[in-house]
Formats: C-alpha cells, sequence, structure tokens
C-alpha cells in the first residue's frame, strides 16, 4: 500500500510574509482611492507607486523587482531591477501599483493593488509589450486550450471538458478593436462575450473562482499584467499559455537579452511566467466581482479588502481590514 501524500507544511515565514504583503497592497489602495472618480489616472498611478515603495521598506526579504513600473531612467521607483525589502530570503517581485488606472480615475469597478512574491528567479523576465495569452480555471485536463488552435476549436474542446454547450461558456476580453475578430469568432461559435475596458489581471483571476462568472480569457494585454496572472493562477490551479508580441526590433533584442539564450516569441506554459513557491496579494481600490474597493475614503477610518493565495498550499484568503487613520501618518500596521 502506497503512503498517503501529505500537504507540505506551511512555514512560518511564509505565512508572514503573507502578511506583510498585504500590508503593502492595502497601503498602495488606500493611496489610490483618494483619486477616485477624479479622472486623473497618472497622479492616482503615482500615489499608488509612492505608497507601495515606502511600505516595501517593511517587508523582511531582500528582494528585487522583475516586474514593475519600466526601466530605470522610465520610473522613479518600483523600476524593474530595484532592490527593495529590509533584508531577508531572496525574492523575485511582480508589481503593478495601480491596476487598472483609467478604472480608478473613471470610478469603474475593479480596480487593484498587485503584488506577488517568488524565489529569485521565479519569474518571467519581460519588458513592458504585449502578450497574447488565454487563460482557463482548475481541474480541467491539460491542454484543454491551446494559444495556437483557433478560438472556435478551444471553445469547443473547453465545453466538452466542462460538460456544457458551447453556448453556456464566456469569454471574457479585453474591449480593444484589435480584438474584433476574436469577439466575432467567439460568438458565431455560439459563446457569451464579456467585455472589460481595463483590468486582465482579474478578468484571468476570475476564471480561477466559482464566484467570477468567467470560463475562459482570451487576448492580448501587457506582459508584465500576463506575469501577475500566472502568480495567481499557479495558486489555484488554473492554465494559462502566452507568448510576447513585439512592435519592432528593439523591443525583440530587449526581450531576446531578457530570455538568456532562449527564443522571446517562443509559447510561454505556467512555468515559464511563474515557478516555484509562489504568494499573490491583491487589495479592492474599486469594487468590483473580485473584491470591495476602499470604504471611508476621506475618514479617519478606511476599510480595505484584499485577498491573498500561496501556491505551496492552494489557500485562498479574503482579508478585510479597518485602519484607524488617527494613529499614524499611513494609518497601517
Amino acid at each position: 500500500m502506497s503512503a498517503a501524500r501529505i500537504a507540505p507544511p506551511e512555514h512560518p515565514k511564509d505565512r508572514n510574509l503573507a502578511l506583510e504583503l498585504v500590508r503593502v497592497t492595502e497601503a498602495a489602495a488606500i493611496a489610490a482611492a483618494v483619486w477616485t472618480g477624479r479622472g486623473c489616472k497618472n497622479e492616482a498611478d503615482g500615489a499608488a507607486v509612492e505608497a507601495m515603495r515606502a511600505a516595501f521598506d517593511t517587508v523582511s526579504i531582500d528582494g528585487v523587482v522583475t516586474i514593475g513600473e519600466g526601466e530605470m531612467d522610465e520610473a522613479p521607483m518600483l523600476y524593474i531591477g530595484e532592490h527593495v525589502g529590509c533584508g531577508g530570503p531572496a525574492m523575485d517581485i511582480a508589481v503593478d501599483p495601480l491596476e487598472g488606472t483609467n478604472l480608478c480615475a473613471r470610478s469603474l469597478p475593479s480596480a487593484l493593488t498587485v503584488v506577488a512574491l517568488a524565489e529569485r528567479g521565479g519569474f518571467l523576465h519581460a519588458p513592458d509589450v504585449y502578450m497574447e495569452k488565454i487563460v482557463v480555471g482548475p481541474d480541467l485536463p491539460d491542454g484543454v486550450v491551446d494559444l495556437d488552435s483557433s478560438i472556435q476549436a478551444n471553445l469547443r474542446s473547453l465545453a466538452k471538458a466542462k460538460g456544457k454547450d458551447v453556448s453556456e461558456l464566456v469569454l471574457c476580453a479585453l474591449d480593444r478593436e484589435r480584438h474584433e475578430d476574436l469577439i466575432a469568432y467567439a460568438r458565431e461559435a455560439g459563446a457569451r462575450v464579456m467585455l472589460v475596458t481595463d483590468g486582465d489581471v482579474a478578468a484571468s483571476i476570475a476564471t480561477c473562482l466559482p464566484e467570477g462568472g468567467v470560463d475562459i480569457y482570451a487576448g492580448s494585454g501587457g506582459a508584465p499584467e500576463g506575469v501577475l496572472a500566472a502568480a495567481a493562477l499557479r495558486c489555484v490551479g488554473g492554465q494559462m499559455q502566452g507568448r510576447l508580441l513585439f512592435d519592432n526590433d528593439i523591443q525583440r533584442q530587449r526581450a531576446a537579452d531578457m530570455a538568456q539564450g532562449r527564443d522571446p516569441a517562443r509559447r510561454l506554459f505556467l512555468d515559464d511566467m511563474a515557478s516555484g513557491p509562489v504568494l499573490f496579494c491583491a487589495s479592492g481600490v474599486t469594487t468590483g466581482p473580485l473584491l470591495r474597493g476602499v470604504q471611508g475614503v476621506g475618514t479617519h477610518r478606511v476599510r480595505t479588502n484584499s485577498l491573498v493565495m500561496r501556491s505551496l498550499t492552494g489557500t485562498v484568503r479574503y482579508i478585510e481590514s479597518l485602519h484607524d487613520r488617527r494613529l499614524g501618518a499611513r494609518g497601517l500596521d
């Protein structure tokens, strides 16, 4: 008789880091929420970046930003290659201080602050280019969808695996002109299409949660958001494939330099984008299906809602926090 497989125990340091990450995304969410609905996306993003960077000073890691706000000459902080943390285990950091800047500026649903953590070398190093993506949720046969297959074929395969008709599937995509054919072909196949203006990290995670209302996410979006989505999917068992897209030879060469001898235009699987033990954390800025937004903006008692996910155990925790702003400049412990 073979021994039963026992899940590895949670390491106390991992648990502590998970809570520290929540403080980072909470700080960014509170700072960004001040700008909700004001039509100032750059100011909202800048506030989130500054708050997130300051919060990282208290996190017990030796972190290097691999997915961030751009190159050193493009971003004053949280740039690719910047060291963050106050000392500890060597970690790769992927951040989006405000995923959905337009959503925040226009007070639309699903603006988030996002951080992911992996052991050094765990995240794909990629420039800020577009990535073609296809994402489905957990508990499906490996390879149920294929980035190189037509969307009609993928929908048929997914429907069969889920025991549904194609007409019962919901495909989510960014509402962009470049996706006109994808949308048309999906509808022609019989699927319903959910279009989002921004926020493809949240849309990718939605494929993995019962309340998400999404069966498949497809189309092209930012490569940094793709890596963050991959980190989240590693925690909850989803499937994802991607491929970097280049507008010019400069982008291709930059990606080739980061790829360390591998084809920068190769098809990427989940473990190519996020590997090893991964922590993922997001806090809501504006309320959406995934998380409630910041409440009590402008008062001394501010409420935040966050989720934390760990690939080691597959645990998803929802954390609601009440911050008393009278007790400090940031009001975060």
